[in-house]
């Protein structure tokens, strides 16, 4: 039986080698080889490049072959001393014939350039052409503007990577990871465009090297050993462009892997897959088969090979057009930036439990009228902004959010969107996605043409308008949002309204395995000694719903072990950790220094809420229709006025009040932000924007 050595044996064969190889080629330049050795040498030369080659075209991102600057090196390296080498032989040897120098160099001057020497200029100068002017320097441009854009975007990535750390979106393990990817990138690049020298240099000193052989060696045949002018001319032209063939074509071949490795982008791919993947659309297909055959008709052309050229693209075209239908169930998993568009293969009528059930933390559902708006995967404008929302939201609220799912559904109407939150529809509406969703301001006068309908988000008033009518919607004070926008702030609003039914125990769990790493103590000695997992996630949840972030878990944790030894219920535990926790939602709302927008209760209207809990203050607020839609009208008539001014405003009530008409508010489909005002920081100046009594009064007051 054969042992097959494993990885770690193959890198110690390569670090003994290396050093070992490396003299070798540093020996070549100056001691005298023997044929043999020097035709072992050029073939050996033949297939490094062949396989650095190879290697550059089926790695998937340019850090899979990071290790091709230095490999780079080597091997030009190898192939300038095989030049050194052959040159001391075609001088010294020439004389004798053209196998003087080695069987690869006698093959490459008599079988490629078919023994004749002009013929052998020609295509020597055709390939140095193609590789000095053509690939190398293309790839030498690629490579120093790619290391000018990496280094110029290093800063941003590491503060996007210090951003997601901070929000809790990544583990200290993956950002100091992520880290040195960047750092691994940047020397990569850099190296390159360093590296790319190598290859240029190396395609003008076979210019050079070529010159020298085919002078030096009419010279010496002619003075040292009587040759005539034209057997010395013949011979030692057809050894030098035969040894200059054998260099160059290695030389070639390095030049392009060089090419594909700075062009290639990160992908799931090698690059064969990737460009089949995109260049197999059937619409591209269909016109080249269209033009070929209008060009196999033309008289006088060669209609053969037109007629086969657009009975090649026509198949072509047919196979990609079976693909795509095939592949039209789009199912997209939005997870940081990740989307995941296999949707499985389905047999007919074979119903599986996936069709039936969905874990899904979130999902949305497209009509098929839809389905556009995501055909290009993760580089769609719904995709992205679905994205940066679940970014967002998790900084806001001190937990990652899940990965929204994204999948069609053909039993909707054609322009209807669904949100679910596990199992539970939380939203549905209508989206036109060749229109643009218009906002009606303040000083709107008159009533553009379009699809009416209402923002979904915040009930007000608008119309879906055509593209060419944005400009006159703006000049008339509309706001024009895109229909992505308009679906991903939908799902922003749900997000929140329903954080609570997003955080789970493994959720919870996750974020103590992270704050462990720089409280271990803390941690050990709370959960779940002193508060068990269900009880905090019950708690976390409950500060989720008055909008609370998390993300100071660390005081949380502190303050619970004093709260759990009075024997206090969850609810009753989140209204103590409240006033600690509050200054992280104010600074959401306004900066430090604006005042804070505040919504007071009239005070006949606050003692009539009061006096309407039935068995406690705790209770639940029991109120007539007519009461409870003049407060609910007048908050939405308050907010929609102050959020068109770019306001998120505050209610504020007593202490007593607060939990009662935060869960009313809640109830009715109110998402506004209810606090207590024992709990207003007194460092933070305040501007009352409104007072709610039997209606809303819009009374601007600023008090510090």
């Amino acid at each position: 039986m054969v042992a097959i050595p494993d990885q770690n044996n193959a890198e110690k064969i390569g670090a003994a080698f290396l050093p070992f190889g490396i003299m070798v080629i540093i020996a070549m330049m100056v001691l005298p080889l023997p044929v043999f050795l020097l035709d072992l040498f050029f073939v050996t030369n033949i297939v490094l490049s062949l396989l650095i080659l190879m290697v550059a075209m089926h790695s998937y991102r340019p850090l899979d072959f990071s290790s091709f600057p230095s490999l780079l090196l080597i091997a030009t390296v190898l192939r300038l001393a095989l030049n050194v080498a052959s040159t001391r032989i075609v001088l010294s040897e020439g004389h004798n014939g053209a196998g003087a120098a080695g069987k690869v160099i006698e093959a490459f001057g008599q079988f490629v350039i078919a023994g004749n020497f002009v013929v052998g200029i020609f295509v020597f100068a055709i390939l140095v052409i193609i590789n000095l002017v053509v690939i190398t320097k293309g790839a030498g441009r690629v490579s120093e503007v790619s290391a000018r854009f990496t280094l110029d975007a290093m800063p941003g990535k590491q503060m996007a990577i210090d951003a997601d750390l901070n929000a809790g979106i990544l583990t200290p393990e993956q950002a100091k990871q992520r880290r040195a990817d960047i750092a691994e990138e940047a020397d990569f690049y850099g190296s390159m465009d360093g590296a790319s020298k190598f290859v240029k240099g190396d395609a003008v000193a076979g210019i050079l090297i070529l010159i020298i052989n085919i002078v030096g060696g009419i010279i010496i045949g002619t003075t040292q050993y009587a040759l005539t002018i034209g057997t010395a001319t013949e011979t030692y032209i057809l050894l030098s462009v035969g040894d200059g063939l054998v260099a160059q074509i290695p030389s070639l071949l390095l030049s392009i892997a060089t090419a594909i490795i700075v062009t290639r982008v990160t992908s799931d791919h090698d690059m064969a897959k990737h460009i089949g993947i995109q260049i197999n659309l059937s619409r591209a297909w269909v016109p080249v088969a269209a033009v070929m055959l209008i060009m196999g008709l033309v008289p006088g052309m060669p209609n053969m090979f037109f007629l086969l050229a657009a009975m090649g693209a026509s198949a072509a075209a047919f196979f990609a057009m079976r693909n795509e239908k095939e592949t039209s169930d789009p199912d997209i998993t939005a997870e940081s930036g990740s989307f995941d568009g296999d949707a499985g293969e389905r047999q007919e009528g074979v119903i599986t439990a996936e069709e039936v059930t969905d874990y899904s933390p979130v999902s949305i559902q497209l009509g098929y009228a839809l389905i556009s708006m995501i055909e290009m995967g993760d580089q769609s404008a719904l995709i992205s902004r679905i994205t940066s929302i679940r970014r967002d939201a998790s900084k806001a609220m001190g937990f990652v959010v899940p990965g929204v799912r994204i999948r069609d559904d053909l039993s909707l109407p054609a322009n209807t969107y669904r949100i679910r939150i596990g199992q539970a529809i939380v939203a549905e509406d209508q989206l036109y996605p060749e229109r643009k969703l218009a906002l009606p301001g303040g000083l709107s006068r008159t009533k553009i043409k379009g699809i009416e309908g209402k923002d979904p988000s915040f009930g007000m008033e608008a119309v879906w308008i055509l593209p060419h009518q944005q400009a006159e919607a703006e000049a008339d004070d509309y706001v024009v949002v895109e229909p992505d926008s308009v679906l991903a702030t939908h799902l922003n609003q749900m997000l929140f309204q329903h954080a609570t039914d997003l955080l789970g125990p493994d959720d919870v769990q996750s974020l103590l395995a992270t704050l462990q790493k720089s409280a271990p103590t803390l941690i050990e000695n709370v959960v779940p000694k002193l508060v068990p997992l269900h009880t905090l996630t019950t708690v976390l949840r409950h500060l989720l719903a008055d909008r609370i972030p998390i993300s100071d878990l660390r005081k949380i944790l502190e303050q619970l072990p004093e709260l759990t030894a009075k024997n206090l219920t969850t609810q009753d535990m989140a209204e103590a950790l409240r006033p600690g926790l509050i200054p992280l939602l104010l600074q959401q709302i306004s900066s430090l220094n604006a005042p804070l927008p505040l919504i007071t209760l009239a005070p006949e209207l606050e003692q009539l809420l009061q006096r309407s809990r039935q068995h406690g203050p705790n209770e639940p607020l029991v109120l007539d229709n007519s009461l409870a839609q003049t407060i609910l009208g007048a908050l939405n008539n308050v907010s929609e006025e102050l959020a068109a001014k770019g306001q998120q405003p505050i209610v504020v009530v007593s202490s007593a009040l607060r939990r009662s008409f935060a869960g009313y508010l809640r109830a009715h489909g109110s998402d506004a932000i209810v606090i207590a005002i024992h709990e207003l920081p007194d460092n933070r100046p305040i501007e009352v924007v409104a007072s709610l009594g039997g209606t809303a009064q819009i009374a601007p007051e600023e008090t510090n």
